[in-house]
């Protein structure tokens, strides 16, 4: 909104011409109709100039003050659709990410109904992989070093979440790497003391 003067310049010359040609009409009539002194004339004439300045200023300005009023009163209306376009446009987000896919961090490994030529490996040659570890990877469908190895970020973790009392195993014991390792055919420093210790 404008904080322009609804009263233009061009209404103020009308308004001084009018009020002074006003003035100096009833000054007149003053002196020689009522035959009152030139001063008192002059002096009544002045107010009578500033009473109709004032009120030319308030007539002529009229309008546009109603039309000033009539726009503060919009105002509110057009602020009231904006926040509701604002609303609209928050659920729209809403509803998107509500119907977005899962997040990569929920991709499970495909698994194995059972090992591969009815042999498994020994994943407990992997450091932080007991024997309840391993039935629990196992019950899973992962029964091969060559699988672990295979893991993407995405599915190391899923298996992290999803080990129940074990989570966070693999990252920080790093089986993938040591799957890896072993499916080679290569061996650990953990996988050569287990193996010969007979630990597994």
């Amino acid at each position: 909104m404008s904080d322009q003067n609804p009263f233009t310049a061009s209404k103020l010359p009308f308004a001084m011409l009018v009020s002074v040609a006003l003035s100096f009409v009833l000054a007149l009539v003053l002196m020689f109709i009522l035959e009152l002194s030139g001063t008192i004339a002059m002096f009544a004439g002045l107010m009578i100039l500033i009473v109709v300045f004032a009120l030319l200023i308030y007539f002529l300005d009229e309008p546009a003050a109603v039309a000033q009023v009539s726009t503060v009163a919009d105002e509110p209306v057009v602020a009231a659709v904006e926040v509701e376009a604002a609303v609209e446009a928050v659920e729209v987000v809403v509803d998107e990410v509500e119907a977005a896919p899962a997040a990569d961090g929920d991709e499970k490994p495909v698994g194995l109904d059972a090992p591969r030529d009815g042999t498994a490996d020994d994943l407990k040659l992997i450091k932080g992989v007991g024997p309840k570890l391993e039935a629990l990877l196992n019950s899973m469908g992962f029964w091969h070093f060559d699988q672990v190895a295979a893991w993407t970020a995405a599915e190391i973790s899923w298996v992290d979440e999803n080990l129940e009392g074990f989570k966070g195993r693999v990252t920080r014991d790093e089986w993938v790497w040591q799957a890896g390792i072993l499916a080679e055919g290569g061996t650990t420093a953990f996988a050569a003391k287990a193996d010969k210790g007979g630990k597994h």
